[in-house]
């Protein structure tokens, strides 16, 4: 009986951690920059936009 419930516990202890894990999936971040300058992916940053 005291097997179930230590099993019982754990699962309810991870259940919280694994549904935020979940949450968190596929998302990304999202960077503005400020007016007059382009996010660049080569410099991994705002450049000032070229006319």
């Amino acid at each position: 009986m005291s097997l179930k419930i230590a099993l019982s516990a754990f699962v309810l202890a991870l259940t919280p951690g694994l549904a935020l894990a979940q949450c968190s999936y596929g998302k990304q971040a999202s960077m503005s920059c400020a007016d007059g300058t382009v996010y660049d992916e080569k410099a991994q940053g705002c450049v000032p936009v070229s006319s």
